[in-house]
């Protein structure tokens, strides 16, 4: 079978290719590069002995992506790609929008042509926006308090109003939590561009020297320690909730959104001390105010995961940091 990965370059796209370059499925992938290296496509070859098809394209460009579906016998697609900076996206909305949903739009009426109605697509957890409890389950109503998590938005509602129209569409829409971790040899990792915008690469960017602290927004939640709690995944394990989506969406009809998360929470000082413990290198911080529309504690609940792909997270926190650390402490400069 062969699969069209869209930001398969980039963090949680990689370590989904090295899955399923394992498992022995043809890869292609598509991606622009802007916040990702070739050098990936190295490693990825490195860890499985097998290499993905490569074309760098946008897929806003509409020519580019019919001339890739009519090229290769796509069965289904993986959508990662898309500008994903929280921050960012309230400083440069109109971008956000032009490429995460206009180029989403794109992408779905190029497979529409091509008859590939088979899609994953990369969600998010924002889209629970700040009014639910945890633990968060799919049947909560949907909102957003930022450009990028209105985005993700905007993508469901558009994947629910297409897989309503034509009833051939299968499409599992992944919520996920908050990723960290990195592949066991150390080979591949978070390498995001400019300062991090998520904790593990900014905590293992503090202690390679990198960044000189940590910001900790906000100490005087209602939480174990007063810092942000959230639910923390490691990335092999999402990657492993796209195979298992890939493999399940004949049992999907329409458009199924599946959270994937741990089910627990824990804190930034939880994860700053435990991170200390595992690279026994120190992690200074700074407490700064609350992050306008940060809450006290997100985590979800991911029944829907089990039931339906057959599948839950398995790796722990220590494995998680331990993964981190070995790929920060071994490439200190990401991939240059």
């Amino acid at each position: 079978m062969k699969l069209l990965i869209t930001g398969g370059t980039g963090y949680i796209g990689s370590h989904t290719v090295v899955e399923l370059l394992n498992l022995g499925y043809e890869i292609v992938i598509v991606d622009n590069l802007a916040n990702s290296s070739t050098l990936v496509l190295e490693r990825i070859t490195k860890i499985t002995g097998k290499s993905a098809t490569f074309i760098q394209a946008d897929i806003c460009d509409r020519q580019a992506m019919s001339a890739l579906f009519s090229q290769h016998d796509i069965a289904a697609v993986i959508h990662f790609a898309g500008l994903k900076a929280v921050g960012e996206s309230a400083n440069i909305p109109l971008s956000y929008y032009q490429n995460n949903v206009s180029g989403s739009i794109t992408l779905f009426e190029v497979m529409a042509e091509h008859k590939v109605k088979n899609l994953v697509f990369s969600s998010s957890a924002t889209v629970y926006g700040d009014n639910n409890t945890s633990p968060l389950d799919e049947t909560m109503p949907t909102s957003a308090i930022n450009p990028y998590g209105q985005t993700k938005l905007m993508i469901e509602h558009i994947l629910f109003d297409l897989a309503n129209s034509d009833e051939e569409w299968s499409i599992a829409c992944l919520r996920y939590f908050n990723p960290i971790g990195a592949h066991h040899s150390g080979t591949i990792g978070e390498n995001p561009n400019g300062i991090p915008n998520n904790l593990l690469p900014y905590v293992s960017q503090v202690a390679v020297g990198r960044l000189p602290k940590l910001q900790v927004f906000g100490d005087d939640y209602d939480t174990i320690d007063g810092t942000g709690v959230r639910d923390y995944i490691h990335v092999v394990d999402l990657a492993l909730g796209h195979v298992k989506a890939v493999e399940n969406l004949d049992k999907i009809t329409g458009c199924q959104p599946i959270n994937l998360g741990t089910g627990n929470g824990t804190s930034v000082l939880e994860i700053v001390n435990t991170f200390e413990e595992i690279s026994g290198q120190d992690i200074p911080y700074d407490v700064v105010p609350r992050r306008a529309g940060d809450i006290a504690t997100v985590y979800a609940d991911a029944d829907i995961a089990n039931n339906i792909l057959n599948w839950q997270a398995e790796r722990d926190l220590t494995m998680m940091i331990t993964d981190t650390w070995r790929w920060q402490s071994q490439n200190p400069n990401g991939f240059e």
